[in-house]
């Protein structure tokens, strides 16, 4: 299994020195790879990333824009890896491009790259490096403290350093032994989750949990970082008579004040995702070492952001990320995650067993509501949960059917590569 582990770098200021310009020269090279990939496609040629990079080889030490204010060649001052794995990335994502073109799927073509808008990493091969217990050695800049050991035992596959505010990250790539990425579940339940807004997500179990929502808590704080380092840009605008838009290729001199604001914007921005991502691991964690079998539903995460009222709360809780985390640990814990299909009605079915009414006219506004056949009262969340669970034991059960339960509407979901998407596969001969 290949498990990566993120351990924060201690660098010198050498060393910083030449993260940022490594980083930089992916950067830079990734935008002319792209550049050339546009004009020979709109040409009528079928451009690939090795012939870019062979292209790109026969130029990068003799072509005046790839050297220095002295006429020297500065790519000779950086690894190779910064300037030609961005090659390996770009081919990459155009084969993801086309294979979702082909499979009817919404597809975004790779986009330009610009420096504060897009992080900032390159890459380092597996044999370009050393892991020596807390020191790492990079290439160009020598030994670099660590501030954690290795925790995995494994064939290393590659590394990348990246920079979140003003601290730099090793992200180690690992092949991991089965016996050592594998963990043992501590339960064997079944359970359904449903996420919200109001509690982040309600258990079958009739449990209720709160995001702690650090954007919602750190937007004062925001806005008035933000200011700052919108005043200090004005400020350089105005010294260089620049009223509006910044023309392309200028670049405006950045004071040591602007510097520092940007800094403190960045660190509160790293804040709250650190704060964000410590919830989400927590919560998937224990979910997947409790249960054998984790039933969530399918969420347009893409359209509910288009709601304005609703996107910012959305986003802090990060149901796209929650997602992502359970979809990886269920697979290390030996369990089964289960997707309700995204037009499934759990809040509106009644959970009692077997009832299974339907409530067409539920709105959210509705946080309670009564079924009429049964005249059970049901708290929104939890009825939904509860149905999400139910049909988590349909899914996985060995009939395979449910035109026998009270849930005339459930369909069968499950992630494929797990026992229940196997078994539906089978089902399907």
């Amino acid at each position: 299994m290949l498990l990566a582990h993120r351990i924060l770098l201690d660098p010198t200021r050498e060393q910083v020195d030449y993260f940022g310009r490594a980083c930089g020269t992916a950067r830079r090279v990734w935008n002319w790879a792209l550049d050339e990939w546009n004009r020979q496609y709109a040409a009528g040629g079928r451009p690939n990333a090795h012939a870019l990079k062979r292209q790109f080889n026969a130029i990068k030490y003799t072509d005046p824009n790839w050297l220095d204010a002295d006429g020297q060649p500065w790519l000779k001052t950086m690894h190779r890896d910064s300037h030609a794995q961005p090659f390996a990335h770009l081919g990459k994502a155009w084969a993801k491009f086309f294979k979702d073109v082909k499979a009817g799927k919404v597809a975004h073509a790779p986009q330009f790259k610009k420096k504060g808008k897009c992080p900032d990493s390159f890459y380092v091969a597996n044999d370009k490096f050393q892991l020596n217990g807390r020191r790492a050695v990079l290439p160009k800049v020598g030994a670099v403290t660590l501030c954690e050991t290795l925790r995995f035992d494994g064939h290393i596959m590659g590394a990348s350093v990246r920079r979140e505010a003003d601290h730099w990250f090793l992200s180690v790539q690992v092949d991991v032994p089965d016996a050592q990425a594998l963990r043992r579940r501590s339960g064997h339940g079944v359970v359904g989750v449903d996420l919200g807004l109001k509690a982040a997500a309600t258990l079958s179990s009739g449990e209720s949990l709160s995001a702690p929502k650090p954007l919602k808590g750190a937007l004062r704080r925001l806005k008035v970082r933000g200011r700052r380092v919108s005043r200090k840009l004005a400020a350089a605008k105005e010294a260089a008579g620049i009223a509006g838009a910044i023309p392309k290729g200028t670049r405006l001199p950045v004071s040591a004040n602007r510097r520092k604001a940007s800094r403190a914007l960045a660190r509160l921005h790293a804040r709250i995702a650190h704060i964000r991502a410590d919830f989400l691991h927590k919560l998937t964690t224990r979910l997947c070492r409790e249960n054998q079998t984790v039933v969530i539903e399918d969420l347009n995460v893409k359209g509910m952001m288009a709601n304005e009222r609703l996107a910012r709360a959305i986003s802090d809780v990060g149901f796209g990320e929650f997602r992502r985390q359970v979809a990886y640990k269920t697979v290390r814990y030996g369990g089964t995650l289960v997707i309700a299909p995204r037009f499934y009605p759990s809040s509106k079915l009644c959970s009692t067993p077997g009832c299974g009414w339907k409530k067409d006219d539920l709105t959210l506004n509705d946080r309670q509501w009564t079924c009429p056949r049964c005249g059970r009262t049901h708290e929104r969340d939890h009825n939904a949960a509860l149905n999400l669970e139910r049909l988590a034991t349909v899914a996985t059960s060995a009939v395979l059917t449910i035109a026998a339960t009270a849930l005339p509407v459930a369909s069968l979901a499950a992630t494929p590569g797990t026992d229940a998407g196997w078994s539906r596969h089978q089902a399907g001969k």
